[in-house]
Order: C-alpha cells, then sequence, then structure tokens
C-alpha cells in the first residue's frame, strides 16, 4: 500500500512537470522574456530523491526550449539562404538566356560576314579572270595574303587560273600552289 502511495504522489507531480509548456502564439521567446518571468513557485516534495527528479525533470526542459530557439533560428537562416540561393539561380538561368541570344547573333553576325568575304572573294575572281593573264598575275603576285591569292585562284575557272600561274614567277607559284593544297586539306 506503501508503494502504491508513493508511486501516485511521485508521478502525479512528474506528469504535471513533463506536460509540454503552453506556446504563446506563433513566437518562439527570447532570452529577455526569460529574465522578467516571476520565479517558479517553490513546491513541496516529500523526498529528496523526488526534488532531485524534479530540477533535472525542470534542467531538460530549459535545455529543449533552447535547443528549440536555436534550431527555429537556424531553420529561418536557411529559408533565407534558401531564398538567395533560387535568386542567384534565376539570376544565372537569366544569364544563360543572354549568353545564348549572344551566341545565336554572334554566329548569325558571322555567317553574314563569312558570305560577305565569299561573294567578295567571288567578284574579285572574277574580276582577276577577266583581266589579261600578265596584268593579272602581277595583281596577284602583289598581294601580301598569299591565302587570299589562294582563294581567288581557287574560284577562277581553270583556264583562267591556269593561264595566269603561267605568268608567275615559280617560287610565286610554289608559294600559292602549297597554300592551295593547305586549303584544300582544311
Amino acid at each position: 500500500m506503501k508503494k502504491i502511495l508513493f508511486l501516485i504522489l511521485c508521478c502525479f507531480p512528474l506528469a504535471t512537470i513533463l506536460a509540454p509548456a503552453p506556446l504563446k502564439g506563433a513566437e518562439v521567446q527570447s532570452e529577455a522574456p526569460a529574465q522578467e518571468k516571476a520565479p517558479a513557485p517553490r513546491k513541496s516534495f516529500s523526498s529528496v530523491e523526488e526534488r532531485r527528479l524534479y530540477t533535472t525533470l525542470e534542467q531538460e526542459r530549459a535545455g529543449l526550449q533552447e535547443k528549440i530557439k536555436v534550431l527555429a533560428d537556424r531553420e529561418k537562416e536557411l529559408k533565407t539562404l534558401e531564398q538567395e540561393v533560387d535568386k542567384k539561380f534565376e539570376q544565372m538561368d537569366q544569364k544563360l538566356q543572354e549568353l545564348k541570344k549572344l551566341q545565336q547573333t554572334t554566329e548569325e553576325l558571322l555567317a553574314r560576314k563569312d558570305q560577305a568575304e565569299l561573294k567578295m572573294i567571288q567578284d574579285l575572281s572574277n574580276i582577276y579572270s577577266k583581266m589579261a593573264p600578265e596584268k593579272a598575275a602581277l595583281a596577284l603576285s602583289s598581294l601580301e595574303d598569299q591565302q587570299l591569292a589562294a582563294d581567288l585562284i581557287t574560284n577562277m575557272k581553270t583556264k583562267s587560273a591556269a593561264r595566269i600561274l603561267e605568268q608567275l614567277n615559280k617560287l610565286q607559284v610554289s608559294a600559292l600552289t602549297t597554300t592551295l593544297s593547305t586549303l584544300s586539306s582544311e
């Protein structure tokens, strides 16, 4: 009978101690309100063991509440960081889209430039092929850009190119031939 009475007396105060503290709104309490709280009323304990358990439980509750505050603060920090990361990803996506548009525009401009250069070379080839072979050879030999001379010869009809190449000296012909052979392998 004494054991049952002892258990009832020990368990009833423990049940009230272990009950979760009610939350005031949705806010997490800061350290300042802890100082403003009125001291807990002194409870009368029937044994030293009961007092020790009560103290231990109060300390654990305070520790858990502190951990809850820390976790809530960390959760807020993580949400803030997550939002910042999401913004950075959005900015990166926008920049990537801009870069893709710029790349496409650049590729289009380069294609137009290549077409314009090709047309210019074809027009010049037609002009050179209609010139007298001696004058065309003289004009080609004075060009500093061997690649341009090779491109002009390549775009000419075979007979016109042969007549002009006959008028060039051996060194110029061999240089043009070398340029033409590397051009065809590319």
